[in-house]
């Protein structure tokens, strides 16, 4: 199983549209809201990141909600 983290924040359209894309596809992943969670804002802050969401699957970063790309490293 793949390691799959989403930074997310609250008015985040694409963010919601992340989440409903891996819930729907039953696929587990970790939810890192960096509304209410400062540790996971200055974490995507440091890796060079500004917006959301951003899609990580096993150390692979996606910056924004790019579905061919995440079934492309889904495969």
């Amino acid at each position: 199983m793949k390691q799959i983290d989403i930074y997310t924040s609250n008015n985040c359209q694409y963010c919601h549209e992340a989440m409903e894309f891996f819930n729907e596809s039953n696929l587990e992943f970790t939810e890192h809201n960096i509304s209410i969670n400062k540790e996971a804002k200055s974490s995507i802050i440091k890796k060079g990141y500004r917006s959301v969401p951003l899609i990580i699957i096993d150390g692979q970063e996606i910056l924004g909600f790019n579905k061919e790309r995440i079934v492309t490293l889904l495969i």
